[in-house]
């Protein structure tokens, strides 16, 4: 049945004005290929039907000829402009994307994604419905005041760092995305937030890997050069 597929949406529409960089990080180079290359093969290989591919305006014909079509990604079903802001973004790849029981939701600029991730996200959802990719946080972190002062220490054995892939059941996102819509909110980072605030439900932290690094700056790009090296 349609409904037993599973989905994956791979954001790509991001500026990165971090990089300092005139071309979008997600195009950089990383080892002779694009960055988006090894986020959309993972999904390629792994037990994911469909995938869809969501990038800037005016990129649709790049992703297509220069990326896709080269590499015979097969699974990306359709190609869609994102919006101004990420959430607008999934909710586009969410309406575009049909049939589907479970949901993987992706930032391109994160290529070191890999079948384990992947094969865990989905049987994470299988059982609570809603997970996220996370790593325990090696350091100390710090709550500040309005004025930059330190004011708290939380406990760092709970303080984990959210990544991607962020999978859901799939009525289950589009929901918490259809009411966010409808609240005129935006104030989300996150899709695990939509899920959390809208529709009550608990997320599920799922173990990803310290290498699952998302390319921001330019030291970031020789990471991940030694990352897919190995």
């Amino acid at each position: 049945m349609e409904e037993n597929k599973i989905g994956a949406i791979v954001l790509a529409g991001g500026r990165g004005s971090r990089m300092r960089s005139a071309v979008p990080k997600q195009y950089l180079d990383v080892g002779g290929r694009p960055v988006l290359y090894y986020s959309l093969a993972a999904f390629q290989k792994s037990p994911v039907d469909k995938i869809i591919l969501v990038c800037g305006s005016g990129q649709e014909d790049y992703c297509r000829r220069q990326i896709v079509d080269k590499y015979h990604l097969t699974k990306v079903e359709a190609i869609v402009e994102g919006g101004d802001q990420r959430y607008n973004s999934v909710e586009n790849g969410l309406r575009a994307l049909t049939g589907c029981g479970i949901v993987l939701i992706h930032d391109g600029a994160r290529p070191m994604v890999n079948d384990a991730i992947i094969r865990d996200n989905i049987e994470a959802v299988k059982e609570y419905g809603a997970c996220v990719t996370a790593v325990p946080s090696k350091d100390t972190i710090k709550m500040s005041d309005e004025d930059g002062f330190a004011a708290s220490t939380p406990d760092r054995s709970r303080m984990w760092i959210v990544q991607t892939p962020q999978s859901f059941n799939y009525n289950l996102i589009r929901a918490a995305y259809e009411a966010r819509r409808a609240a005129d909110d935006g104030t989300l980072t996150d899709d695990a937030m939509a899920v959390e605030k809208y529709m009550h439900t608990r997320v599920k932290l799922v173990m990803g890997d310290y290498r699952n690094i998302k390319i921001t700056t330019p030291e970031d790009l020789g990471s991940a050069e030694i990352f897919l090296g190995k």
